[in-house]
């Protein structure tokens, strides 16, 4: 900044505003950084913030205070979500000045060693991924370590920590209800990882689905996967190949598995929609460059990271400023995509 002469200015800094202020130095620190202090002082320090133009120096403020340092974890490295989830986090934690600690669960043979190496990193707080997310051995471990927890994408969030998720069971009920729609009776469901309490959320709102329409889900339509694109393709091995007359319709766990059943189908030399309709859930980048599109249930993943972020960052600053912190639970909209995979039932079938 530079004055009328082109001199450059000295910079505003935190003693100038106490002394606009008629306050202590640690005054304006304390309404700076969001610190409880009465509603008088805070109002005469933010009226000098104004007039002074004051903007506060975050990197020497995190230097002197000391950012939060956020624990993230990450479970599958090939996720098509974990893109979009990294964008999210690093996103929100560059707005809130925290640090992001990524530790990825793969590299230890058993996941708690994750766990335990982020709290030993000392991180003020962690965000758990799925199937950790649903692990009382986890939580119970930040428990013990005075470390907030958030549950990520859980369907079973816990009443002593806060979480973000969207509702799976409506999701697979709105999906379902779409093939059903669509003049389908026999839909086949893959599976999602069983450890994963979304993967039984979605199995639920499925079966809820065709029941509420009258329609019996046989044993063999619904066979298991655990949200790999590997396991997909033996799901649509099993419905397409092996199992005699097929199913009009696949309603796969994830994007993922739902592009391998497509690749079985394309095998097999199957039109999608006309000879069979596929339909996704979570939205990730692999539905969009599908051919066809996929039609899937939305998640907003990148939303979702930031918010997974903000909510962990308040909690943590709500207790270090003697309050009572509150636990959280947000439950994120979903939205059905509907695209080119999936069409009317067969005409030599309807």
């Amino acid at each position: 900044m530079t004055d009328a002469q082109g001199r450059r200015k000295a910079a505003v800094t935190v003693h100038d505003v106490a002394r606009r202020a008629g306050v202590s130095p640690m005054t304006v620190s304390r309404v700076v950084n969001g610190t409880k202090v009465s509603d008088a002082l805070r109002q005469k320090v933010e009226a000098a913030i104004r007039d002074l133009h004051y903007t506060p120096n975050v990197a020497a403020r995190m230097a002197r205070a000391g950012s939060l340092r956020i624990g993230v974890l990450f479970n599958n490295p090939r996720s098509s979500n974990l893109g979009e989830f990294l964008m999210g986090a690093f996103q929100q934690g560059g707005r809130d000045g925290c640090q992001l600690v990524v530790e990825p669960v793969a590299a230890h043979p058993d996941a708690m060693d994750a766990v335990r190496k982020l709290v030993a990193a000392g991180v003020d707080g962690m965000i758990l991924p799925p199937p950790l997310c649903d692990s009382l051995e986890a939580l119970d471990l930040l428990w013990q370590a005075d470390i907030p927890a958030l549950s990520f994408a859980t369907a079973d969030p816990r009443s002593h920590s806060s979480a973000v998720l969207i509702d799976d069971f409506e999701g697979a009920r709105a999906m379902t209800r779409h093939l059903l729609t669509l003049g389908h009776r026999d839909i086949a469901f893959v599976r999602g990882d069983p450890r994963h309490s979304p993967a039984l959320r979605r199995e639920e709102g499925f079966r809820a689905a065709m029941a509420q329409a009258g329609q019996p889900v046989r044993a063999d339509r619904v066979v298991a996967g655990d949200f790999s694109y590997r396991s997909g393709l033996d799901a649509g091995r099993r419905l397409l190949v092996d199992a005699g007359p097929r199913p009009t319709a696949v309603f796969a766990s994830n994007d993922d598995m739902a592009a391998a059943v497509a690749a079985i189908a394309f095998g097999l030399g199957l039109r999608v929609p006309t000879d069979l309709s596929i339909a996704g859930f979570d939205d990730t980048p692999i539905a969009s460059l599908l051919w066809p599109q996929l039609t899937t249930v939305h998640q907003p993943i990148a939303e979702m990271a930031g918010m997974a972020m903000e909510t962990l960052n308040e909690f943590i600053r709500e207790g270090r400023s003697g309050g009572a912190p509150a636990v959280r639970h947000h439950v994120v909209p979903f939205a059905l995509r509907e695209r080119e995979s999936t069409g009317p039932v067969p005409a030599s079938i309807a």
